[in-house]
């Protein structure tokens, strides 16, 4: 899993290239609203672009990791399916309601079902590289998020520049990045790791939860302010020093919330030691965003290393998908 994460900040610029070379078909209907389905690394996508996009797009963005979608799906809908293998079939099922009820649907997939039922139906689509873990592609279906809805006319062009830029940030950071995560995986490990984030960046603690779940095989959790200071604060009355919580913090997070974990650290420090800040570097939301992804991946790795487990196995989830294939 480490080369595939060395890689990251040129998929970032090769997955521009896929997206400027997919033929995509026009349409010119209205939409009322959006929805993105998929599910973990398919899914995640969809989330932080959806957060990344929310003061440029007039009408709502759902994201769905279910098997249905809302009820008011209808022909004035836009239906993004992302599934990597093309074969989720939680995603699958999803796309078959949009297609009942007449939405517009865009498909982001390297094959599978999903390819050939795109195909079949000409729906637009944009196909993936292959790879062996759909996690280590977010960089893909993330960006081809921004090119459907560019497509669409619901956002400007504006996100290559700014993903181009993020890679060349990324490239000067990532010594910086990588021995940070290290020391940060340290921390985390034989602990339980807590990811705190704002709301508007909720996308990337999932991300942080979701790789520390699958590659360092570990169970952690995520939260955000200011929700968690309405209930989750309160049970830290209850810490321990085996928890360790990591603060993401943005020069984009809500004045008030940075306030807030200001005083939320002073709170918790009382329950932990292990409790810690990682600021964002770079000028946009979506280079510090991306800053933020590319740590949690560095430290899902190096605790994978401190776990001694396999990164890339994920044999349980190849069980549960072994055993719903009986039902």
């Amino acid at each position: 899993m480490k080369s595939l994460v060395e890689k990251f900040n040129n998929q970032l610029l090769d997955a521009i290239k896929v997206g400027e070379a997919s033929s995509l078909k026009k349409n010119d209907r209205s939409f009322k609203n959006i929805t993105i389905a998929g599910l973990g690394g398919s899914g995640i996508g969809g989330k932080i672009v959806a957060q990344f996009v929310q003061d440029q797009v007039a009408i709502p963005i759902v994201i769905s990791n279910n098997y249905t979608l809302p009820n008011y799906i209808d022909k004035n809908s836009l239906v993004i399916v992302s599934s990597f293998s093309g074969n989720t079939e939680e995603t699958l099922a999803a796309m078959k309601i949009a297609e009942n009820k007449g939405a517009e649907i865009a498909c982001i997939t390297s094959g599978g079902k999903l390819e050939s039922w795109a195909k079949e139906k000409n729906y637009n689509h944009i196909i993936l590289p292959t790879e062996k873990s759909p996690r280590a592609m977010l960089t893909y279906s993330m960006v081809q998020q921004f090119f459907l809805l560019n497509h669409y006319g619901l956002i400007d062009d504006g996100f290559k520049v700014e993903i181009q830029n993020s890679a060349n940030e990324l490239n000067k950071s990532v010594n910086k990045i990588k021995e940070t995560a290290e020391f940060i995986a340290s921390k985390f490990h034989n602990k339980t790791p807590v990811i705190y984030a704002d709301a508007d960046f909720e996308g990337v603690a999932i991300r942080m939860r979701q790789q520390i779940n699958e590659n360092a095989k570990q169970l952690c959790w995520h939260h955000v302010l200011p929700e968690m200071n309405h209930n989750e604060l309160v049970g830290w009355a209850g810490g321990k020093n085996e928890y360790a919580v990591v603060f993401l913090r943005t020069s984009f997070d809500h004045p008030r919330t940075q306030v807030r974990m200001d005083i939320c650290n002073k709170i918790i420090a009382k329950y932990t030691k292990e409790i810690h800040e990682i600021h964002a570097v770079g000028e946009s939301k979506i280079q510090q965003a991306l800053y933020l992804i590319l740590f949690g991946d560095w430290v899902s790795v190096f605790l994978a290393d401190l776990n001694e487990v396999d990164s890339i196995e994920v044999n349980v989830i190849d069980y549960l998908k072994g055993e719903l294939s009986k039902v």
